[in-house]
Parts: C-alpha cells; structure tokens; sequence
C-alpha cells in the first residue's frame, strides 16, 4: 500500500503497526511512518505495546489456557469468520 505524501496522523500510524513490525511498509512509507514516530510519543509506547503482545502470545499455547478459555476464542473466531 502506497500513503499520500501528507504527514501522518496518530489514526494513521495505528493502522499501520501490523505492516511495520512485519517489514511490509515500502521504504518512504516505513521512513514516514518512523519520522511520525520519532514525535509521538504515544505511537511509540503503542508500537510497543505491540511488539510486547506478538512476543508474549508466541509463548501461550492452547495447552497453556483452560479449556473454557480456548473454547471462547474458538467460538470468538468462528463468529467474526461469520459475520465477514
């Protein structure tokens, strides 16, 4: 996806975490968005809270949750899958 050459907003960013942090960004994309980063604070504490949860839900496992727990995600995921 190619962004306007316009600065980016807070809204903006927050859309784009997902492909920065999997390198998905075009370079001038990826520069925009870390120049936009480099100003906000709150971007930057949001990036990584990010990273923190996509390197903590790598360590949880379905063995690792009760069974009411895995039960709720599945039905959870079944009915977004639904309604999409």
């Amino acid at each position: 996806m190619r962004l306007l050459a316009s600065p980016l907003v807070c809204r903006d960013a927050v859309e784009l975490v997902s492909d920065y942090l999997d390198g998905a960004l075009s370079r001038p994309d990826r520069r925009r968005f870390e120049k936009h980063l480099a100003a906000c604070d709150a971007c930057q504490a949001y990036v990584e809270q990010v990273r923190a949860t996509v390197a903590a839900s790598g360590r949880v496992g379905p063995e690792d949750l009760p069974d009411d727990v895995v039960e709720g995600l599945v039905n959870l995921f079944r009915q977004y899958r639904s309604d999409n």
